[in-house]
């Protein structure tokens, strides 16, 4: 009988899951896991890696980037964002449709995947756009392949329109019936543009400005009036971003009745402060939601830790250097790279004893993968999930620094930071990616993941608009 033999082993190391730490070999053939095990129970391979002393992780799983191509490449492009997340232990990535053109129809689906499957070292999935003009083609944008869709309920990069409640609630409909997750920008667009019209009025043009403009209840009235819209639907949804303390107890409302919600925050809200926007480079600062008080991190790390919160994500949103100054605050470009240095910041916090590594990867790898229809293929090492690997080295210290980013964004709020626990090899599908902090993967080996969902659960449809303009439709 033939022995069988596999393309790699990796021994030596710790590995990883969500209630354990074990060690253990992984066996690794065709880009899927083969087994996880005793080292003398290992098939014979081709490759040999030596994890001695590193935790195998698995892979990141950020469901927001924004790697700006088409049409906004100096800000960045696939490869470069690709090589910044594979450098990250980030092995799959959702990027956002606020590109030019926009994720609104299955043409301009159809081009951004085309420039990912030749660019991208990772795997991705591609949002569509949930817009008012662009209804129709929710239903089509799915058949394609979109990983879900995204809804700007406040502005963004691109400054694409905020539908009013009428499309949203609509749209809502489509998705409940097709059963794929919206993520949402989670703020009430006529608040803050009536505060930020106040203030430039009034001649306010400092950084502290952009928060007031977006005080926190901007942030709670639109969670709730998702939460409300997607609890009558049925729709699936994600609140990206989560950087208030006082949206805590709606989202904990909200899940207890049923509502299938799930939230991400991210490290900005974690560990930076609307108090350094006061001195040097402050406005590098600026994004959306914004950057809030210290007062709000406690809170959030606690909501992450029990649950509340579900995930940590980066919403990596690089700008070009000379686009993140200005005289003004309102001239400055909101947003900030993250996804190279998100796994350090949290491998940071479990050197600091703030959480543990089981519950970094529940919070960077499964809660993603189950969100999004991923898991069992991604966010775990069991056997015949991808080979999607990440090995740190949770004491290994570095100290941040813009200048060795991938990303083509390099206004940088971490710069100068230490941190403890660095990944040194990414693996996607078996392939190593990166190593020893640099990108090594070859552009277009990153494969589009399309997520596999629990069936759609629909909710009052014989009053859905569709339901409504049918001829004699009772409503009821």
């Amino acid at each position: 009988m033939t022995k069988r033999v596999v393309d790699t082993v990796v021994l030596g190391g710790t590995v990883v899951g969500e209630g354990s730490t074990t060690q253990a070999a992984v066996a690794i053939d065709g880009g899927r896991i083969a087994a996880v095990g005793a080292p003398d129970v290992m098939p014979e391979a081709r490759e040999t890696i030596d994890a001695t002393g590193l935790h195998i992780l698995p892979g990141v799983i950020d469901v927001h980037v924004h790697f700006r191509e088409p049409g906004l490449t100096h800000k960045e492009d696939w490869e470069t964002g690709s090589r910044a997340a594979a450098a990250g232990g980030v092995t799959t990535v959702f990027e956002m449709p606020n590109t030019d053109p926009p994720v609104d129809t299955v043409e301009h689906f159809e081009l951004k995947r085309s420039l990912a499957q030749t660019k991208s070292l990772v795997d991705f999935g591609i949002y569509g756009l949930l817009g008012e003009h662009n209804l129709s083609s929710l239903e089509p944008l799915a058949a394609a392949g979109v990983c879900g869709y995204k809804l700007f309920l406040g502005n963004t990069t691109g400054d694409l329109p905020c539908p009013n409640d009428g499309a949203v609630l609509e749209g809502f409909e489509t998705i409940a019936a097709l059963g794929l997750r919206c993520s949402i920008h989670a703020e009430n667009s006529p608040i803050l543009f009536w505060r930020q019209n106040r203030m430039l009025a009034a001649g306010r043009h400092d950084p502290l400005a952009h928060l007031a403009a977006r005080t926190d209840v901007v942030a709670i009235e639109a969670l709730c009036r998702s939460a409300v819209l997607a609890e009558w639907t049925g729709a699936r949804i994600h609140i990206v971003h989560e950087s208030c303390a006082g949206s805590l107890p709606y989202i904990r409302f909200f899940k207890e009745r049923g509502v299938d919600m799930t939230v991400e925050t991210l490290p900005q809200y974690l560990y930076l402060s609307a108090e350094m926007t006061t001195g040097p480079d402050g406005q590098m600062l600026r994004m959306n939601p914004p950057v809030r008080q210290a007062s709000h991190q406690e809170p959030l790390w606690r909501a992450l830790i029990d649950g509340t919160v579900d995930m940590v994500s980066t919403d990596h949103a690089p700008h070009a250097v000379e686009e993140k100054q200005g005289e003004r605050i309102w001239d400055v470009a909101c947003g900030m790279v993250g996804v190279e240095t998100s796994l350090s910041l949290m491998l940071t916090a479990v050197a600091n004893e703030r959480l543990d590594l089981p519950a970094l990867v529940r919070i960077m790898s499964a809660a993603p993968a189950r969100a999004f229809g991923l898991y069992g293929t991604k966010g775990v090492i069991q056997t015949g999930a991808d080979a999607d690997l990440v090995f740190v080295d949770v004491a290994r210290q570095n100290t941040l620094s813009a200048d060795h980013l991938h990303s083509r964004g390099k206004s940088f709020p971490y710069a100068g930071m230490e941190v403890t626990g660095v990944p040194v090899r990414t693996l996607v599908r078996g392939r190593t990616v990166a190593l020893d902090g640099n990108a090594v993967g070859d552009p277009g080996w990153g494969r589009i993941v399309r997520p596999h969902m629990p069936p759609a659960a629909p909710r009052n449809v014989a009053t859905t608009t569709r339901a409504i303009l049918q001829p004699d439709a009772v409503p009821w």
